[in-house]
């Protein structure tokens, strides 16, 4: 029985081990993103961490009449790139970012967290 409960026990260990790589650490996706840099903030309460937006063109609606910009919001975890894009709001920029299933707060609030940037305009 003992042997039982310890193979049941690495098995547990393995697969939340699993869990936790594919949910927070895996890349889901990467991609380029090109529009007008709104803003890039540094914000937290515990976590500091850089938020920015990213305005594309064209417009999405949410609903039948109703109008919206399209927007993509983003963090950045370099402080480096994230201080480079903070002086470059509202010109047009393409950022490659990386997305990830999960949030970790020392990471960010969004799952697009962008490694670099390929073009200013």
């Amino acid at each position: 029985m003992r042997r039982f409960l310890w193979g049941a026990a690495v098995v547990l260990v393995l697969a939340l081990g699993a869990f936790v790589y594919v949910r927070y650490y895996f890349v889901f996706g990467t991609g380029v993103k090109a529009g007008t840099l709104n803003y890039v903030v540094k914000k937290g309460y515990v976590f500091k961490t850089y938020e920015g937006a990213l305005i594309m063109e064209g417009f999405r609606t949410a609903g039948q009449g109703s109008l919206q910009s399209n927007q993509f919001i983003f963090s950045v975890d370099d402080a480096n790139l994230a201080d480079s894009l903070m002086r470059m709001s509202g010109r047009h920029v393409e950022l490659k970012y990386n997305e990830y299933l999960g949030v970790l707060p020392w990471r960010g609030y969004s799952n697009f967290i962008v490694e670099e940037i390929l073009s200013v305009k």
